[in-house]
């Protein structure tokens, strides 16, 4: 009563008295009432302020009386009684208050259903307004509104909505559909056709939210997910994290039935599957002679590839789903990539701890070697709660081995400490599977836990005594003195379950004590009264068993007991009682089976076996809610086993149809074959229509920020801005999904399955048509051999994203211009073309140029990059070298690294690293070569062999190495003929960089593409000697590898390089200010990059 009269009070105050200044009416005696008699009024009216506001004609009241009432909900108040209140305003014309009623309405639907009717055609008007919000929102109102006689216009919305032109709407559908089904499980055929129409749509809003309704509705027909497999995987890091964990569930499903198990131990696992897809018919035919090799399909491959990054998600459901992912479908050997980033997710709440641990619980079982390295991030907390402490125990437990256990015993000495009598007691359990499964240990563990037996706490007492006793079954022979010992402990344990154990040890070896079996049978038939039962039933079968071996001291005292047994209160223990005595006790009335009492009662028993819990868990799917309560849940789905024949994989291939008019831009290098370069560089457009391209184009990793699309002819400035744009989506998609093959050789290896000639525009040819790489390279030209064809469509499995370049099409405009300075534009169009192949290709043969031909190609820019950027010498190298390998590690061997600056002459993307080599011992070292390498993916060109390294000298060698714009440390082993020292090299991010020459012109071009979040900046005070041109150059070229180009302004200093790996541009601007301040920018797409140099920069230039 009192809380409602606050409360009551409250609106008063805030709303009663502010909306009567506001409409004109006279409120004071409410107010006064409120005020004065809140307390003790009983015939207050309930929220009849907010009703008069709603009842307003201003919709500023209106907007006010809403946004408390949804407060209300918010705070798990009840505000039903304001519905009819609340829905007359479901017509208002003001946008917010319309979205406050749907939001109340969402809410009320179900309970106010007669009333919800009647606003039904107001809904269906809603869900034609132009505002993609109200349409949503009318449309959610819709499906909440339980009642069977609305079905049909809710199939109708829906399936509206599916086709609506705003993704939040087509989303919103996604969620109606489960709606719906669950109202009427007969609408399930018209749904699946909406399901299939939205699985189709390409963008991330709708993904999550149709696969969860795919899942609901029919998560058998796998049919409908073949032709938006490809999709689903390339969309999946750009999904929101809800939709992200439902779409890496089901692909868990899909995978498990549509591809052949990497888990096969009689095949020999290819770890370059990418390799192994795209090597010609003479290795394959080798390879199958030498083993029988596992080639994983492309596909599976994506799969693993593209859910890689998001273990680095910050939501742990993502992590988690990634996790059972890579369990249940990855290669072995691989699956320990997930082991950091689960480790990583045990600093989170105990919520979360608690679910990842048991998953992990459940891994550590089947492979230790995956947590063993993470040992201590399992170590107990004092302020862990108990579940939390368990599940640590248990793994513990589980990664115990040989080499570990004095560490995991000396901890768990510290547990049994522990004022959490609960986690005291699992530790001794935890003690007892070491003491079972390692053997070396098993003495170890029975002595401590003896010496436990004179603890002060009963639990810890009875549990040790419950695990003793478990352990003297597996070798009671050695163990006479222990048994001796908790006899004479008997007296003072008190735990029911304890001294029962101890009554049934001395029974089970009473022939090895055969003095103190008697006497403890003695004390315990003065106080068998008063026992629990569970000692009454162990005290009935030592007496049976002494009466059998000993009969002649202890037959008056098993009649004793036998007697006591007879009459008491538990049924189970006169049944047990009346059981004994006719089994060994023979008289006239027993049967045969007496003479079997022996047998019977002293049988050998079996030894326990002390078994982890989570044993039997693996039979869920990881990350599920029947794996954590290890029952079977309402709504799981089974994962199938692994087919013993893969299903044909071309079900997943797409074929792209596109008008012959527009040309879709690749996102890569492509590869053209000789007789389409000639009707590339021949008038005849009709010619090379005919043709369709022989050659087929072909997209790679380091292309990722090709531009292709940009037209350089005067284009309108539209179609210029929605080619950056394009540019800048089909960057982002192909760093996304980075190339995961480890030691390739070519960098333009990609996965496609199906081919597709791309369409070129006949009118004119440009040279568009020829991709280049962002350096201004064209792309190598290939042999037309089936081998090198490969198709353009990225839903074939490429690593780039398809989509980013089949959304932004667009027809190039081309106009000719004045015939001025022909010859010097020919020789920079067409002649360097060849003079950037990477390989010596067969020259193509002169052409004659029509002058239109030569009008369009003046003016087109290659690449991202123009052509007058090109790489340059170092402005610094520095002299600095870095330990790689010290001697004491090395065995005498040293080795220092460091970055001489060069473009790698291995591979364009690699970066050149030295490495000396110095032999300190005092003996030759021989075969010092490069072994094992991490990640998986690193690209290493390898230095060969050295055979002999004589005692002091020195050796240098070039290595190159594939960072892929990223500082995380390239980790390999150094090996010499007896050993192996593992080794890393971290580069600094300026070392990343090749410098560039570009003019000023390029230079402002470049960096006008580069805005906005590509873009870091931060304002720096100078060092005193750094405020001039020649100390700020050699700055910046000492912190990153960066080419200097010219300024027309002295106080603004120009730096441009490119990266090795994916060739983007970085531009570095220092502006000089007042007072010795300077304004630093960076422009990258490299958004990580871009912040690291800038920190570096800063350092660099604020300190002397």
């Amino acid at each position: 009563m009192l809380n409602m009269s606050t409360n009551n009070l409250s609106y008063n105050d805030q709303g009663g008295s502010d909306s009567a200044v506001e409409v004109g009416q006279e409120t004071t005696p409410t107010t006064n009432a409120g005020a004065g008699f809140g307390l003790f009024s009983t015939n207050f009216k309930k929220n009849d302020d907010l009703k008069e506001m709603l009842e307003s004609n201003k919709d500023s009241l209106k907007l006010e009386a809403m946004k408390r009432i949804i407060a209300l909900i918010a705070k798990g108040k009840n505000a039903s009684e304001l519905f009819p209140a609340v829905v007359k305003n479901v017509a208002s014309k003001n946008i917010e208050l319309k979205k406050l009623v749907y939001v109340y309405l969402v809410r009320y639907a179900e309970e106010q259903q007669d009333l919800a009717l009647l606003s039904i055609s107001t809904f269906q008007r809603a869900l034609k307004d132009p505002n993609q919000l109200i349409r949503a929102s009318a449309l959610r109102v819709l499906s909440s509104i339980r009642v069977p006689i609305i079905v049909p216009i809710m199939m109708l919305a829906i399936k509206e909505a599916a086709s609506d032109m705003s993704p939040y709407v087509r989303k919103t559908s996604a969620h109606a559909i489960q709606k719906l089904y669950s109202l009427d499980p007969d609408q399930k055929e018209h749904l699946i056709e909406v399901i299939e129409k939205l699985l189709k749509d390409k963008s991330t809003l709708v993904a999550g939210s149709v696969v969860m309704a795919f899942e609901e509705v029919c998560p058998d027909r796998i049919d409908l997910i073949h032709k938006n497999y490809r999709k689903l995987c390339n969309l999946l890091v750009d999904v929101e994290e809800w939709g992200q964990v439902v779409i890496i569930s089901m692909l868990t499903r899909y995978a498990r039935t549509q591809f052949t198990s990497p888990w096969k131990e009689d095949g020999l696992f290819d770890e370059n599957s990418e390799r192994a897809f795209y090597e010609s018919d003479e290795e394959k035919t080798e390879n199958e002679k030498e083993a029988k090799s596992y080639m994983m399909d492309p596909d599976h491959r994506l799969l693993l590839r593209n859910t890689k990054p998001l273990l680095q998600s910050r939501n742990t459901a993502v992590v988690m789903s990634v996790a059972q992912l890579y369990w249940h479908l990855a290669p072995k050997h691989e699956i320990s990539i997930v082991t950091k980033s689960l480790v990583r997710l045990l600093r989170s709440h105990r919520e979360v701890q608690y679910i990842v641990l048991q998953n992990i619980a459940t891994m550590s079982i089947q492979r230790k070697g995956m947590f063993e390295p993470y040992m201590k991030s399992f170590y107990v907390r004092s302020t862990d709660a108990t579940h939390i402490k368990s599940l640590k125990l248990e793994i513990l437990t589980n990664l115990a081995n040989e080499a570990n256990i004095s560490t995991i015993l000396r901890e768990f000495q510290t547990y049994v400490k522990s004022q959490d009598k609960q986690f005291a007691a699992g530790t001794i359990q935890a003690i007892g599977r070491c003491a079972t499964n390692i053997s070396e240990v098993t003495d170890t563990c029975l002595q401590g836990l003896v010496l436990l037996l004179s603890n002060r706490d009963e639990t810890v007492v009875a549990e040790s005594v419950v695990v003793i006793k478990k352990l003297l079954q597996t070798q009671p022979t050695q163990h006479s003195d222990i048994i001796k010992h908790m006899a004479k402990l008997f007296d003072n344990i008190t735990v029911p379950m304890a001294r029962a154990s101890i009554l049934w040890l001395i029974g089970e070896y009473c022939e090895r004590v055969p003095k103190i079996a008697p006497d403890v049978l003695r004390k315990m038939a003065k106080t068998f009264t008063s026992e629990e039962d569970i000692v009454k039933l162990q005290t009935v079968n030592l007496a049976a068993k002494l009466y059998l071996t000993n009969s002649k001291q202890t037959k008056l005292l098993t009649q004793y007991i036998l007697n006591l047994g007879k009459y008491d209160q538990n049924y189970d223990i006169r049944d047990r009682t009346r059981f004994i005595r006719q089994l060994i006790v023979p008289n006239e009335k027993s049967g045969a089976l007496s003479k079997y009492a022996r047998r019977i009662l002293l049988a050998p028993k079996p030894a326990p076996v002390l078994e982890s819990a989570y044993k039997d868990r693996d039979r869920y799917q990881l990350g599920t809610l029947s794996h954590t309560i290890n029952t079977k849940a309402s709504g799981y789905l089974e994962l199938s086993d692994w087919p013993a024949v893969a299903p044909d994989q071309s079900v997943r291939n797409v074929e792209v149809i596109e008008p012959v008019k527009e040309w879709t831009p690749s996102l890569g290098k492509s590869k053209l074959s000789k007789s389409s370069d000639d009707k590339f560089y021949s008038d005849s457009g009709e010619e090379e229509e005919k043709e369709k391209c022989s050659g087929s184009s072909s997209s790679d990793d380091s292309s990722s920020s090709s531009s292709s699309e940009e037209s350089g002819s005067e284009a309108e400035s539209d179609e210029e801005k929605s080619s950056s744009q394009s540019s800048e989506e089909s960057n982002k998609s192909s760093s996304q999904s980075e190339n995961s093959s480890s030691e390739s050789d070519s960098e333009q290896k990609k996965k496609n399955a199906t081919k597709k000639p791309p369409q070129k525009k006949t009118v004119k040819p440009t040279a568009k048509d020829s991709d280049s790489d962002e350096n201004g390279n064209v792309a190598k030209e290939a042999s037309s051999s089936s081998a090198e064809e490969s198709s353009s469509g990225s839903e074939s499995g490429s690593d780039a994203d398809s989509d980013s370049g089949t959304e932004h099409k667009k027809k190039t405009k081309s106009k000719a211009k004045p015939k001025m300075e022909v010859k010097s534009k020919k020789v920079v169009s067409l002649l360097d073309l060849d003079d950037f192949t990477p390989t010596p290709v067969t020259q193509p043969k002169s052409y004659v140029l029509s002058p239109s031909l030569l009008g369009d190609l003046e003016g087109l820019s290659l690449a991202n990059v123009s052509s007058t950027m090109q790489v340059s010498g170092p402005a610094f190298v520095p002299e600095k070298s870095h330990d790689l390998l010290h001697r004491m590690t090395g065995k005498g061997l040293s080795a220092q690294y460091q970055f001489p600056r060069q473009p790698c002459l291995y591979q364009p993307t690699m970066v050149s690293v030295q490495i000396s080599l110095t032999n300190t011992s005092d003996h030759p070292l021989e075969q010092i070569h490069i072994g094992d390498r991490s990640p998986t993916g690193l690209n290493i060109y390898c230095f060969n062999t050295i055979e002999c390294l004589q005692p002091e000298a020195s050796v240098t060698v070039s290595l190159g190495i594939d960072f892929n714009d990223s500082t995380q440390a390239a980790n390999f082993q150094l090996c010499t003929k007896e050993d192996q020292f593992s080794v890393s090299i971290q580069p600094a991010v300026g070392e990343l960089f090749l410098p560039i020459t570009m003019t000023e012109q390029d230079f402002r071009k470049e960096q006008g593409k580069l805005l906005g979040m590509n873009e870091s900046s931060a304002t720096i005070t100078m060092a005193a000697e750094n405020t001039t041109s020649q100390p700020i150059s050699r700055q910046v070229a000492t912190v990153a590898n960066l080419g200097v180009v010219p300024s027309g302004q002295d106080n603004l200093h120009r730096f441009a390089g490119k990266t090795a790996s994916s060739g983007a541009v970085v531009l570095v601007t220092v502006e000089l200010k007042e007072s010795s301040t300077a304004l630093i920018t960076i422009n990258t797409e490299k958004s990580v990059m871009g912040p690291m140099l800038l920190r570096d920069l800063k350092q660099a230039l604020s300190q002397a």
